[in-house]
């Protein structure tokens, strides 16, 4: 049986990290962005995620992340631009709109911290089977409970993609048409989403037994089938990942004493 994922498989140095390592990267990379405003810190993560993502051949499915919150970027840069509460600095004027620096350069750092966290996360999801990541969480104590419920979420939006698909193909078999105006393709809408629904609720009770049926209610130490093996250097970037967190952390705190 295939399992429904973002996962792309390949073998590369990424791909062969545990899940967890990754996992760090992407918290300690989110987490130094919000907690620096430097435009130079953000890019530079940035960077990093990005050659990443060419190391584990995931590049191109990455822009796809990317360009889903494009227009999004393109708003807060408009926003901010010309009603930041910090503008002072005229930078240029387009007919009646006037945009500003401060404005800018704030937009550009929360667009940065943005795409930082898409593609940061991106690598840990498009290089890592959502069965692998449970797994290393739950050895590392995580609840099996909340492993199984990670998993799901994990799997639900490629499985609404794939159930989606084969209910218009249904519904187009049936003679819908699901091309043309905006007035048929609403029709086509709320044709697609009814069973869509309903195959949601069914599967979130086939869940429910699968839960019952895999003994996740008995206490006691658990076994794996295929337990996630640590390397060295998943333990040294691990190690470099807390530690730069930890750094951060410290030096937000320090500042935040010293502006008091």
């Amino acid at each position: 049986m295939k399992v429904l994922s973002l996962y792309v498989e390949n073998d590369t140095p990424v791909h062969k990290l545990a899940p967890s390592t990754k996992l760090w990267y992407a918290f300690a990379s989110v987490i130094i962005t919000f907690l620096f405003g430097s435009l130079w810190i953000g890019a530079l993560l940035l960077s990093i995620s990005l050659l990443l993502s060419l190391v584990a051949k995931v590049f191109r499915h990455m822009l796809k992340l990317i360009g889903a919150v494009l227009i999004v970027s393109l708003t807060m840069l408009l926003i901010q631009g010309m009603y930041y509460q910090g503008n002072e600095t005229l930078f240029f004027s387009l007919w009646k709109f006037h945009f500003y620096k401060e404005g800018l350069i704030h937009a550009v750092l929360l667009i940065l911290r943005v795409f930082n966290m898409i593609v940061s996360f991106g690598i840990l999801i498009l290089t890592t089977k959502p069965s692998d990541l449970v797994t290393d969480l739950v050895q590392n104590g995580l609840s099996p409970r909340f492993g199984y419920v990670l998993s799901s979420v994990l799997q639900i939006i490629p499985q609404m993609i794939s159930t989606s698909h084969t209910i218009i193909d249904a519904q187009k078999s049936r003679g819908l048409d699901t091309e043309g105006s905006v007035l048929k393709k609403l029709k086509a809408f709320f044709a697609l989403i009814a069973p869509l629904v309903l195959s949601s609720l069914v599967e979130a009770r086939e869940r429910a037994v699968a839960i019952e049926l895999r003994g996740f209610s008995i206490e006691g130490a658990r076994t794996f089938v295929n337990p996630i093996v640590e390397s060295n250097a998943d333990r040294w970037i691990k190690m470099f990942t807390k530690a730069l967190v930890i750094f951060a952390i410290a030096w937000r705190v320090l500042l935040w004493i010293i502006q008091r």
